[in-house]
């Protein structure tokens, strides 16, 4: 995938087993970054949303992946000092 055509969108991670993985880049629940708390993480496709991420209802809008690098600079996703 050409990162420019990479489309994201963050959830809550409460609606993970919504998501069908044959529609989205990830392959699976244990290859999802997740945040800090552990309550959210995000997905990424390109073209048109599929089905299974319209049925989140705790979807972000879309990100491009410029704006979801941003986002993931944020302290909320940010890697917790050890």
């Amino acid at each position: 995938m050409n990162v420019e055509e990479i489309i994201y969108v963050i959830f809550e991670m409460s609606e993970v087993e919504i998501i069908d993985f044959s529609q989205v880049a990830e392959t699976s629940q244990h290859t999802l970054r997740v945040s800090k708390d552990g309550s959210k993480s995000f997905i990424k496709y390109k073209d048109s949303m599929p089905s299974s991420v319209q049925s989140l209802t705790t979807r972000s809008q879309e990100y491009s992946n410029s704006q979801m690098l941003s986002i993931l600079t944020q302290d909320e996703w940010g890697v917790e000092d050890e």
